[in-house]
């Protein structure tokens, strides 16, 4: 820590260190912030986003150098998962091995990564740092991950999201079928009570409207073994 003096007693305080500013009391905030979701929550076998961002008050150029480091639960061991120096250098060694992708874009502020193929053995800390020169001081966010099975809910609210986008058009289609059922058997009764005969246009285009009903009773028919196939493959 350095201090100096000014007029009327003012002074300051520099942390190079940590790159924070006090001036008269007031924080001054950092040339170069960065951010990250601070949970993640992520299901095994599911690639994982982990996101990164970054802002930096001088331009991007090839000396910009981003690092992405793991640290398990209840440990203060850390490794190197990733780094990025013009180009993407995921992890050859470790748990992470080829399951480490690039997915950001430094023009952009995005610093994110993913992990593919998560297991429970992923579960842990994982911390984002850049440095663009002359901004080599920051924060250097967190970000806690949790890898879960997923559980019999998350199961039965896609089989429930299946049966609705099957049931619905099936439904639809039985209700049409049975109005114009319902208008058809109307219209037999009062033609029946004054004594009407039918043409021979009528009984063809009753034919071809009865073919028409038979075939969206087919359909519905297909569409509910449609639905109890799918609901009997999901278990």
């Amino acid at each position: 820590m350095q201090q100096s003096g000014a007029a009327g007693g003012r002074g300051y305080a520099l942390f190079p260190l940590l790159g924070v500013l006090f001036f008269q009391g007031v924080h001054i905030v950092l040339s170069l912030e960065i951010k990250a979701d601070a949970h993640v929550r992520g299901y095994v076998g599911e690639k994982i986003k982990l996101k990164c961002t970054f802002k930096s008050t001088s331009s991007v150029t090839d000396k910009l150098t981003i690092d992405w480091t793991y640290r398990p639960p209840s440990s203060s061991r850390t490794e190197s998962i990733f780094h990025y120096q013009s180009f993407q250098y995921p992890t050859t060694a470790g748990t992470f091995r080829d399951r480490i992708s690039w997915v950001g874009d430094v023009y952009r502020g995005d610093a994110s990564i993913s992990i593919s193929n998560p297991t429970l053995k992923d579960n842990g800390t994982f911390s984002c740092a850049v440095k663009n020169p002359p901004d080599v001081h920051h924060n250097i966010p967190a970000t806690e991950l949790t890898v879960t099975e997923r559980g019999f809910g998350t199961m039965l609210s896609s089989v429930a999201l299946l049966s609705i986008l099957v049931f619905l058009p099936s439904a639809v289609v039985v209700i049409l079928l049975l109005v114009r059922m319902a208008r058809k058997s109307a219209g037999l009764k009062k033609r029946s009570k004054s004594g009407y005969k039918k043409s021979s246009i009528e009984v063809s285009d009753d034919t071809d409207q009865e073919e028409g009903d038979d075939c969206m009773a087919r359909l519905c028919v297909r569409c509910a073994e449609c639905l109890d196939s799918d609901y009997e493959e999901t278990y």
